[in-house]
């Protein structure tokens, strides 16, 4: 994984990789939520409509709604039975051809994710707090590109949107895994625009796009920037929009910080976290957040 990508060539490009339309259970159909995702000032969306019998394996085709200065990418939310507390399985799958083969009876979730996972897509583990999956669970998707570290619609109708902790719990058994924040939007209304990825690529190609997010070249925003990442030394140096703190945390309770009144910048140790790994956090006056993939420092 390559998750300080901030001195490569190539930009940040803004996306959203979890959304619906009316092929299963948003209230929009495809061409408008692109159409509204565009307009709101966003580079790329894949809509993930739900991949299920009940709205016959859905696939939706967003090929049409790209152009100039937009791009989509095509992708689904697998659902099969069962997790470990007996829900139904919910897994992403970004970048899957249009004709993924539907589960089969007996199918589990995680066979079907390892076909979707074979077949070139970037695997996300869904809002795990939301529906109570456990670290058993995941386990049983060791091809999970990241888990879905912030879920905008689980965070503002349910309180079970945040899952860093969780992540972090895979993190510290020495799971390479990166994380990636999104809406879940079926409304347009309260449920979007609350969480989304910056996807560093040279094009906004969909496949320059899905090769940077299965690299983990990206990180996650509720609104704040980070403009540079770098390490020097025992050292980080980061650079932002205006923030309130900057704080890096790491294996358990390992974690430093620094708090300003429009904080743009600041240099934090890295001794404690040697051996292990870090990520970055940046909070605004406002209380949103931007946070980097996880940097692992034995490599």
């Amino acid at each position: 994984m390559d998750t300080l990508p901030f001195d490569k060539p190539g930009r940040f490009w803004r996306g959203n990789l979890h959304t619906h339309s009316t092929r299963s259970d948003g209230i929009y159909c495809a061409e408008e939520v692109c159409r509204r995702y565009r307009e709101a000032g966003y580079d790329f969306l894949a809509i993930t409509d739900h991949f299920t019998a009940r709205y016959d394996w859905p696939i939706t085709d967003t090929r049409p709604y790209r152009g100039d200065g937009f791009t989509t990418l095509i992708a689904a939310e697998l659902h099969a039975p069962q997790t470990q507390i007996g829900e139904r399985w919910h897994i992403k799958a970004v970048g899957l051809p249009l004709d993924f083969a539907p589960a089969t009876e007996g199918e589990t979730g995680p066979e079907v994710a390892a076909r979707a996972h074979a077949a070139g897509a970037f695997v996300g583990i869904v809002h795990p707090s939301w529906y109570g999956l456990t670290a058993a669970d995941a386990d049983a998707l060791p091809f999970a590109h990241a888990v879905e570290i912030y879920n905008h619609g689980s965070a503002v109708e349910v309180d079970r949107g945040n899952d860093w902790p969780y992540a972090d719990a895979l993190l510290n058994r020495g799971r390479r895994i990166c994380g990636y924040a999104s809406d879940d939007a079926h409304h347009l209304d309260h449920d979007w625009l609350g969480g989304w990825v910056y996807v560093h690529a040279g094009s906004l190609e969909p496949d320059a796009l899905l090769d940077s997010l299965k690299a983990g070249r990206y990180y996650s925003s509720q609104g704040p920037r980070l403009h540079h990442v770098a390490m020097a030394g025992d050292e980080v140096t980061v650079r932002c929009s205006p923030a309130r703190t900057l704080s890096l945390q790491g294996r358990g309770a390992r974690s430093v910080f620094q708090r300003g009144d429009g904080l743009r910048a600041a240099t934090l140790p890295l001794k404690r976290f040697r051996g292990g790994w870090f990520r970055v956090t940046v909070t605004d006056m406002n209380g949103a957040k931007a946070w980097s993939n996880p940097v692992w420092l034995d490599d």
